[in-house]
């Protein structure tokens, strides 16, 4: 079996969930001792092309590999309803850009998505190929507490953090679906906190209410950008708060459970049937709740069991990934119908 990861233009989105899911993948397939390449030049030794991206090379790619008679799988890692509130003109061109993920999409043999959620909002787009669940899973080997502790490293240090700081830290791209409005406007109510966003976006790219809200953003938010060193950042950080609206999955979710950080997360459907309430996060819907949830947990009438959190990213550990994905190509080597989620 050998297997061809292909990512079109992986420069552009080497920073993004994206990008982080295709390393995954290929140390995925490491662990299971699955020959792979990311060369195109090997393309004729490879019986499975499993593509990432969703460009007009990635198109092209895949009706070549059908037309040599290769299996093609088509990672399917976004949505409209994820496109939508996140760059400038977005929301207009949203069903433009759902016309092309159906186009490509269909030419695969075979489509795979992260969660339960995000397959039933593809086999809502009527898709002609099959479409089966696999997490992009977690570096369990990089993001746990012990790594960190003997790792020279000390991010509240670098960025000129107070020891005594309670930094509450988000991570994503600057735009309005990752919440990073609301928690601006979080901040501003929560002064006595530090707020800390790791990831950006071209401002090219960012609507200008974003903008708006980033340069006027209170003096206890702290956009690091891009941070090379997640680890620190996750391990000397108090909380965790994603006020997404909408995900896929969310590899930065998996990275803070399996650091085992608290986390408070908002309530949307991507997570509803595997982050309990009140056992792995707390849940809210609104910026009252968020607040109060907040101030709960630093003053100790909130618990947050970070062990049983912590399992969830157990389970999705990149050698179960591989193990899943292994399991996934030799059934469609061998013609088996996919017709049940494999995770």
């Amino acid at each position: 079996m050998n297997v061809l990861l292909y990512s079109e233009a992986l420069h552009f989105i080497k920073h993004s969930g994206v990008g982080r899911a295709i390393v995954h993948q290929k140390k995925a397939l490491d662990l299971n001792d699955i020959n792979h390449t990311s060369k195109l030049r090997d393309f004729r030794q490879c019986d499975i092309i499993h593509i990432n991206t969703i460009g007009l090379q990635s198109y092209l790619l895949a009706k070549f590999a059908k037309y040599k008679g290769k299996k093609v799988v088509i990672h399917a890692h976004s949505t409209e309803e994820d496109f939508k509130n996140s760059f400038i003109f977005s929301n207009h061109i949203a069903p433009l850009f759902k016309c092309i993920l159906r186009r490509i999409y269909n030419t695969g043999d075979l489509i795979i998505t992260p969660t339960k959620y995000s397959k039933q909002l593809l086999e809502s787009y009527h898709l002609s190929p099959p479409i089966v669940n696999v997490s992009n899973g977690i570096d369990l080997t990089h993001f746990n507490r012990r790594q960190f502790q003997h790792m020279k490293s000390d991010f509240r240090t670098t960025y000129g953090f107070a020891s005594d700081a309670k930094i509450i830290l988000s991570v994503g791209l600057q735009i309005k679906r990752k919440g990073i409005l609301d928690f601006i406007e979080l901040a501003k109510q929560l002064p006595e906190y530090t707020f800390v966003w790791c990831g950006t976006t071209p401002k090219a790219l960012m609507t200008p209410e974003v903008k708006k809200a980033i340069k006027a953003a209170p003096s206890n938010v702290h956009f690091l950008g891009y941070v090379n060193d997640m680890l620190s950042a996750y391990c000397e950080s108090d909380l965790f708060l994603m006020l997404t609206y909408e995900e896929t999955e969310g590899i930065v979710m998996l990275e803070a459970l399996a650091c085992r950080l608290p986390i408070i997360v908002r309530d949307i459907p991507v997570y509803a049937d595997w982050l309990k309430d009140s056992i792995h996060c707390k849940k809210a819907s609104t910026n009252k709740d968020f607040k109060n949830y907040i101030r709960d947990y630093f003053s100790g009438s909130l618990t947050i069991q970070i062990d049983q959190a912590y399992l969830i990213a157990k389970e999705r550990s990149l050698n179960t990934i591989g193990r899943s994905l292994h399991a996934i190509y030799s059934d469609l080597l061998n013609e088996v119908n996919h017709e049940t989620p494999t995770n």
